[in-house]
Order: structure tokens, then sequence, then C-alpha cells
């Protein structure tokens, strides 16, 4: 009995992610948040969505709906005037008074609530699913493939790896990186492979000078396409930045990768941990 009230746990995670309950009307709805499109795709519901914002890259096709900006600066009137049935946002999603003013209308606004560990994809899943209505058997098969790449994360972690510190950095301010520090996305997703964040010393995404990450001297960098897009090869990037010192430049265990595969907990996320995981531990 014990087994399987664990199973049912892990196919089914207890919602504390918002509003779940089921929307009244999904037909035309917007999303504000790059894992939550994906999620939407995920979950075969495409057709109900009318737009969506620039994050939203994946997959390829829904760059081709209409863009409601930047989710942290989206306008009132640009939501409005898609008339939508329901709006799905992640919790970051702003500016604040924007959101205050859209809650206000008449229009179903949920806030999709985020942690950054392999729980929160499943949850994440589940209560868009709830929400949009997606038939349980559906979602249970979806978290029967998710918890597959769980459990081999958890196997490759208990092999008697070597625990690595890692740099993860989202963009570049010209050479100098913005890093992720504690209680970010890219800290949980660090943990997620079973290292540890070079920077745990300070909390969210801050620029670091290359003395401090000398000092530091992670064993691993990852970097996402976004900021590694100004640099003419792996080699111009770490030269230029100085991070050839570090363990990692001299060594080459540098990565480069899709920041809202990696860091937007949505499905694809569990796939780059597990290779990067791997891959981490070759060097």
């Amino acid at each position: 009995m014990r087994i399987f009230l664990i199973i049912l746990i892990l196919i089914f995670p207890k919602q504390s992610f918002g509003n779940c309950d089921k929307a009244a009307n999904v037909s035309r709805v917007v999303a504000a948040g790059g894992s939550l499109t994906e999620i939407i795709y995920y979950l075969g519901h495409q057709k109900y969505l009318v737009a969506r914002d620039l994050t939203s890259n994946f997959p390829p096709e829904a760059k081709k709906l209409p863009s409601i900006g930047y989710v942290r600066n989206l306008s009132a009137e640009g939501l409005l005037s898609l008339s939508p049935s329901l709006i799905l946002s992640e919790a970051d999603a702003g500016p604040p008074h924007v959101i205050e003013q859209v809650k206000r209308t008449a229009v179903d606004f949920r806030v999709i609530k985020d942690d950054y560990d392999s729980k929160s994809i499943l949850n994440k899943i589940s209560c868009i699913g709830k929400i949009l209505g997606t038939d349980e058997r559906d979602i249970e098969l979806k978290f029967r493939y998710l918890n597959e790449k769980i459990e081999q994360l958890r196997s490759v972690s208990s092999e008697g790896t070597e625990i690595k510190s890692v740099l993860v950095i989202l963009m570049m301010r010209g050479t100098s990186p913005i890093i992720a520090g504690a209680d970010t996305s890219g800290d949980g997703f660090i943990q997620m492979t079973g290292n540890i964040n070079a920077f745990a010393d300070f909390s969210g995404w801050k620029p670091v000078g290359i003395e401090n990450i000398l000092a530091n001297n992670p064993d691993s960098i990852i970097i996402t396409k976004r900021g590694f897009s100004g640099f003419k090869s792996l080699e111009d990037f770490l030269v230029k930045s100085g991070l050839i010192a570090t363990k990692a430049g001299k060594k080459g265990s540098v990565f480069i990768e899709d920041g809202m595969a990696m860091l937007g907990f949505g499905p694809r996320t569990l796939d780059v941990a597990l290779n990067l995981k791997k891959a981490i531990q070759n060097y």
C-alpha cells in the first residue's frame, strides 16, 4: 500500500501552484511566459493559444503567434486588445501595476507559480493541464515519461560521481558576466544536475568581476546561447572574458545551452540537466 501511495504522489503531485481549477472558457488563451507556452504545446492545447510573449520561442511554430511583448514589460491595452478568455502568466510577469489592472477586469487571469526543481516541472504541467481541461490519462502518460527522466537523473547522481562547482552565465554585459546566485533558476538547475553553485553566497542574478570568478574558480561553466551570441567562438569567449584562467576554461568544461530549455523549468529542462550532468562528469 505504501509503494502504491508513493507512485500516486509521483504521478499526480500535490497542487500548490496557484488556482489550478478548470477554466470556464479556454477558447482564447494568452501565455505570458516561455515555459507556459511550451507546456501548452506539450499538452496538445496549442489550438487555444492566440498570443504569446517574446520569451516563447519553443516550439518554433509558437513564434508565428502574435506577440504581447516582453513578459516583464507587458501592456494592459495590448493584452486586453486580444479579447482573451484566459491569461496564463509566470509569477515574474510585469510591471506590477499592469498585472493588477488586468486582474481587475473580467478576464480569467492565472499566475502559475514556479520553484526550481523537478517537482516544479510536474506541478506546472499538472496545473496547466487542469486549467485547460486535459484528460487525466493524458497527463499521466506525460508524467510517466518525465518521471523516467527524473529517475535517470537520480541514478546518474548516485553512481559515486564527483560533485563539481558550476557557474551559470545568463548573459554578458560587455565582457562581464551576469551569473546565477542562490534562489535563481540557474541555481536550481545546477542542483538538479547534482552539483553545487560556485556562487551560492549571494542571491539573484548579478554581474561579477573576473577577479571574484577566479577566486571561486569553478570546475564547469554553462552559458546561455543569448549570452554567447556576441562571441565568434568558444576560445574568443574564454579569452575576452578572462574565463580561460579558470579550471573550467583550462580543461574546456564549458557548455553553451538554450536558456529557456535550461532555465525555463519546462518539459525540456530534465533532458538538458541529464545531458549536462553526464557531460560535466567527463571533465
